[in-house]
């Protein structure tokens, strides 16, 4: 159980590092000194927008991320009203970091990689370097180890080229996270060390506390517990001065397990509970899941089992619900122990049954970080900060001993050194060819990724090719919409994180099932969502599968409402509808530009959603036409029915049939 508690806890400290990741901030800068600056149009825009930003970062980033995310928003209306560009990259950057700080990783590295593009426009070169370190993180979390290195040996190039310390410090920090979990903690400690001498040195007030909540939990790796909680308690100190929250629940967690590791249950529970206080109120679901089964542990040590069912059953419900397999594990071997020390085989082997499914789960994982993990020992070998310092000390050693000989040298040495010398300039010549060219290719794949993200691959590469990508005529295009009813009523029973993340699930859904079924999302307007079958390259199957996209979205949105109702929670019910026609498609803008389409096609499929019905997916006569033959589809004419600007129209549910024998006509 302690083995799994502490790989959970290696992934809080990712979170830890974020805290120093931003921009050089005026640390403990009164609050309400930059919300004043923020107001007074006498003050530069960019005195303005910097001290917005320091007054979310400072008072709300860390302490209430989506309260911050909201509050970023205002810095793009002030990009567009002052046509300030650094106010909208500031504004994504600290939404990102959001998102990051709450779990969302997927949607970090978009804002990231937008922020990114923003500052290298405007040649931001912190900026830049900052979103590097940030997306490094990102793949720290999901144990792609050469990714990470990649990006923060980028970061810390940029920020020691500008002499920015401050980031140098957080690029060396991270680096030495990267060797922690890879076991190989002197050098850990070497660049965690590295990092507190710059940080002291410059006073960053955010960043001294986490480079000694990370050393601490180096000793701690090594079961030095006096050291690791010397480094704790200085941590855990600064962090109360700094009011730094996610920190403190961080360093009480590791409290928690130091003491539990020493057999010491009484100042463990305590910990424990104090971290868990913190997290609630931080809403971070994950850590609350794992510390539950922490303290259901304790409990059970403590043979208070009752208690101990409690919080291991909190624990594992809660990782069911988010969908953490790593703490599911906890829950389940946590109620696996306790139901086996009170003699309750049965529910015992429900949980050693259910443990050996996540297992599965998990090795699958596992196995894949270990692929990972070897690809990042051969990059090590060759390419790594590590092995260029052996190189190094080597070279210096070397040259001590050839000072230390005679002078006098026979013509064989001294000829064998030339062509031992000229034979590693030779290879170092070649490997850094070779690793410029793999460099350049990564960026080309990066900004590659990053256009396909925006365009379809058709008309992305047409605008590399071109610089400019036309507009095109299509004859028979499927339009999907999709709308939630009573959107409006519904969003009124949900805050507005819980809004955006509901929306957000469902979208997430829809764009699964786009991608599977080959067509193209367009855009999403409020709680709408548009796709398109048969654009940017017409293919046969369109119509069909734009009709099988629209039924598994309302399965989705089924499934949803029903699992939702049973837990006493509001859900969103939907319309949709489909239409087939011409359309013109093409790239609208020139900054952050969208690839969108025209036409009364478009018009009239908004037409078919608005009047459609719950749960169903209504079609026009022309998309009837074209699918009536298949014997896939069951088809319920609904009769003429008027419609606003169009007039009378047939109207036609559209359904999945078992068999063919069964199918009606329509007619």
């Amino acid at each position: 159980m302690i083995d799994i508690v502490k790989k959970s806890r290696r992934k809080i400290i990712i979170t830890i590092i974020l805290l120093v990741i931003g921009f050089d901030l005026s640390a403990q800068t009164n609050i309400d000194s930059l919300y004043t600056i923020w107001h007074d149009p006498s003050q530069p825009d960019s005195s303005r927008v910097i001290a917005y930003k320091d007054y979310i970062w400072n008072g709300f980033l860390f302490s209430k991320p989506d309260t911050a995310y909201l509050l970023a928003t205002t810095l793009f209306e002030y990009s567009e009203q002052h046509n300030y560009i650094p106010a909208n990259a500031q504004g994504l950057y600290i939404q990102g970091v959001s998102l990051h700080l709450r779990g969302n990783y997927r949607e970090a590295l978009v804002y990231y990689n937008n922020a990114s593009n923003l500052f290298k426009e405007i040649e931001d070169q912190e900026g830049i370097a900052s979103c590097l370190n940030a997306t490094g993180l990102i793949y720290l979390y999901k144990n792609n180890y050469t990714k990470a290195l990649n990006f923060f040996s980028k970061s810390l190039k940029i920020q020691d080229k500008i002499g920015n310390l401050r980031g140098v410090a957080s690029s060396l920090n991270n680096i030495g996270y990267i060797y922690h979990n890879q076991g190989d903690y002197p050098y850990a400690l070497d660049y965690y060390s590295q990092s507190l001498e710059i940080r002291e040195k410059i006073g960053d007030q955010q960043g001294i506390p986490t480079s000694h909540f990370n050393i601490g939990e180096t000793f701690h790796a090594q079961n030095d517990y006096l050291k690791a909680q010397e480094y704790y308690s200085r941590s855990l100190k600064l962090f109360k001065e700094i009011g730094n929250q996610q920190g403190i629940a961080s360093v009480l967690n590791s409290f928690g397990i130091l003491y539990h590791d020493q057999g010491d249950y009484e100042n463990a529970l305590d910990y424990y509970l104090q971290s868990l206080n913190i997290s609630e109120e931080m809403g971070d679901q994950k850590v609350i899941a794992s510390t539950f089964s922490s303290i259901g542990n304790i409990y059970r040590l403590i043979n208070n089992y009752p208690k101990a069912i409690a919080y291991c059953q909190n624990g594992f419900e809660l990782a069911k619900r988010i969908g953490a397999l790593l703490e599911q594990k906890e829950g389940c071997i946590c109620l696996y122990d306790v139901y086996k020390a009170i003699g309750n085989e049965t529910k015992a082997l429900k949980y050693h049954e259910l443990l050996t499914v996540i297992s599965d789960s998990l090795n699958a994982e596992e196995t894949s970080k270990n692929l990972q993990q070897m690809e990042f020992q051969k990059q090590v070998t060759s390419d790594s900060l590590a092995q260029a310092e052996k190189d190094r000390l080597l070279r210096i050693a070397h040259e001590g001993e050839v000072k230390a000989k005679e002078k006098q040298r026979n013509i064989f040495i001294g000829s064998g050194f030339l062509v031992l010398l000229f034979a590693g300039g030779l290879w170092s010549r070649l490997s850094y060819v070779r690793k410029s060219k793999s460099r350049l290719q990564t960026e080309k794949d990066r900004s590659d990724s990053l256009l396909l993200n925006i365009l379809p691959e058709e008309v992305a590469e047409e605008l590399k090719e071109k610089g400019r990508a036309e507009a095109r005529d299509f004859e028979m295009v499927s339009i999907l919409f999709t709308d939630f009813k009573s959107f409006t009523e519904t969003s009124s029973r949900l805050s507005a994180r819980e809004l955006v993340q509901e929306i957000n699930t469902c979208f997430e859904a829809f764009d699964s099932e786009v991608e599977q079924y080959g067509i193209e999302k367009i855009k999403t307007i409020g709680d709408a969502y548009m796709a398109a079958g048969g654009l940017p390259v017409p293919t046969q199957n369109s119509v069909r599968n734009t009709v099988l996209a629209a039924l598994e979205m309302q399965k989705f949105i089924s499934t949803r409402k029903s699992a939702m109702n049973e837990k006493g929670l509001p859900a969103f019910e939907m319309r949709i509808g489909i239409h087939t026609g011409p359309v013109v498609a093409g790239i609208v803008g020139v900054k952050k530009f969208q690839y969108d389409i025209w036409g009364d096609t478009v018009n009239t499929a908004s037409r078919m959603e608005s009047n459609g019905e719950v749960g169903k997916v209504n079609i026009s006569p022309s998309t009837y036409q074209l699918l009536k033959d298949d014997p896939y589809f069951t088809f319920v004419n609904r009769g003429k029915i008027k419609v606003k600007g169009k007039g009378e129209m047939d109207m036609y549910f559209v359904d999945i049939t078992m068999t063919s024998d069964n199918r009606v006509d329509g007619q």
